[in-house]
């Protein structure tokens, strides 16, 4: 629930005198605000106990009591509420709650007391309360700030500064910056906009920096790792998905965003890359992240996959609720068939993580676009296949000569740093049939190799000799070679906008 539906609930519960509340936030503070914002409106005395404070009045913050340890809370709470009609608690700092503890089994009792005298006891806590005291009342969870909660603060936070120092962000940067900065508690939001404003200006250039703002908090979660992406990374051919990619990256935009909010359109979800090994599918993932200036997250199923029971559908949720904190952000799982292949020999937890992933894949309202990618189509679950799973599935076939001719290109200025008249180039082009994007790199990286070690000049022979004795990908396994590419003809948009010429 966002702030206003819990303080509604909240209200319900106190004005019901439900005995037992548990509020699962990790904003105690944010939770507390709610509280007092209540006890003014209901003119309802509210005591909060914390381990720094003691116990003292929610409203004018006067001290009743000094007893700082959670057990000697209890001990005068409990004879408070023998004495006190509708007398109401909240605990702050409350450990050992998860299970049957003597701390769990004594607030039971004291909650039973209370439900005798019309009082109600509250427990902030970010973990999981012992059933048998959950039973006894009612659970809330708070979550974190939503976008339009997030620009109310944001807008608080920067108009005293209006005339102080360089803002250049309109009303829709307001929209964005919120929609960033979605996933963070209301204090850190209150870190990130403050550090902006310390520098002594709000540009549109910080949009950018925002988007990568969240990544120091959310970088220990096993299976996911952030990746480094060279912003000026490019990669040829693939025209197709390419033209696929700069349609949606228009929907990227704060009015358009609006625009599918209002329609009611969730954010695109996903691509699938399968194909040919060495010709671009992992390298796409980088480019989309570079191009759509995004942060890029590699997801590792075989990471999250654990030895007991649970285990690997747990680091999952973690794992993708990782990603929805850190979004807008690509998710990318590489070879996804052998990562969900290979769940510890175990059908059952396959399937299920498969579900998991699935069910997230299409209920996941955050900006975390997923790029997937696999090479041996055989492996393939056929639930990943479905229609309508991910918003396109793309075939990358081995370049044709208009892509080799521009893949030669990019890695001879890349690693050699020169350009060739188109003659020669055509000659490469030839030469260089039945090669992967991949052999293409190799081979010019091989001739730069050559050329540091050896101390030589760069000749036409020196080209012709290394691409001649380079063996292709498409030699080394043809039989699986054209079983993909005929499997990919079938099944797949093609990446490309040009039939291959091989």
């Amino acid at each position: 629930m966002n702030y206003e539906e819990t303080k509604k609930q909240l209200k319900q519960y106190l004005l019901a005198r439900i005995p037992f509340i548990s509020i699962n936030t990790i904003e105690k503070n944010r939770a507390l605000t709610i509280l007092k914002e209540l006890a003014s409106e209901l003119n309802l005395p509210i005591s909060v106990h914390s381990m720094s404070k003691g116990i003292t009045d929610i409203v004018t913050n006067n001290l009743e009591n000094e007893e700082k340890t959670i057990m000697g809370a209890l001990d005068y709470i409990g004879e408070q509420i023998k004495v006190k009609e509708n007398a109401t608690y909240v605990l702050t700092d409350a450990k050992e709650l998860e299970e049957e503890t003597l701390v769990s089994r004594y607030l039971n009792d004291i909650v039973t007391m209370a439900e005798e005298k019309g009082g109600s006891i509250i427990v902030i806590n970010s973990s999981t309360i012992w059933t048998n005291l959950q039973r006894l009342g009612m659970s809330i969870e708070l979550a974190l700030p939503d976008e339009e909660e997030l620009y109310r603060l944001i807008k608080e936070i920067v108009s005293p500064y209006q005339n102080q120092i360089t803002i250049e962000w309109e009303e829709n940067n307001f929209k964005e910056v919120a929609t960033i900065l979605l996933g963070l508690s209301e204090i850190e939001v209150k870190n990130v906009i403050a550090s902006l404003i310390a520098k002594g200006s709000l540009l549109k250039d910080d949009l950018i920096n925002l988007k990568f703002a969240k990544d120091s908090m959310f970088s220990d979660i096993s299976g996911l790792e952030k990746i480094e992406v060279d912003p000026t990374i490019a990669f040829g051919g693939l025209d197709g998905l390419k033209e696929w990619l700069d349609e949606k990256k228009k929907l990227m935009t704060p009015d358009k965003k609006e625009e599918m909010k209002k329609r009611h359109i969730k954010p695109p979800r996903g691509i699938l890359i399968v194909g040919v090994p060495g010709c671009g599918k992992s390298l796409s993932a980088k480019a989309i992240a570079a191009k759509w200036q995004m942060p890029l997250y590699l997801l590792d199923f075989a990471t999250v996959q654990g030895r007991y029971v649970g285990q690997s559908e747990q680091q999952l949720k973690e794992a993708l609720e990782t990603a929805e904190h850190v979004s807008p952000c690509i998710l990318w799982i590489d070879e996804i068939e052998k990562g969900l292949s290979g769940a510890s020999g175990d059908s059952g937890v396959t399937n299920r993580m498969i579900g998991q992933f699935l069910f997230w894949l299409q209920e996941c309202k955050k900006e975390v676009f997923v790029v997937a990618t696999a090479n041996d189509i055989n492996n393939l679950p056929a639930e990943l296949l479905r229609k309508g799973r991910f918003d396109e599935m793309f075939f990358v076939d081995l370049p044709n000569e208009e892509e080799r001719n521009e893949i030669i290109k990019l890695y001879l200025l890349k690693y050699l740093n020169v350009k060739v008249n188109d003659e020669f180039i055509n000659k490469l082009v030839t030469l260089s049939n039945g090669f992967s994007g991949s052999d293409l790199e190799s081979v010019i990286r091989e001739i730069a190799y050559q050329v540091v070690a050896n101390n030589i000049s760069l000749t036409e022979q020196l080209f012709i000799d290394t691409f001649t004795k380079t063996v292709s990908l498409s030699k080394t396994n043809p039989e699986k070679i054209e079983q993909i590419r005929a499997w990919g003809k079938d099944h797949a948009i093609p990446a490309t906008k040009l039939k291959s010429s091989i």
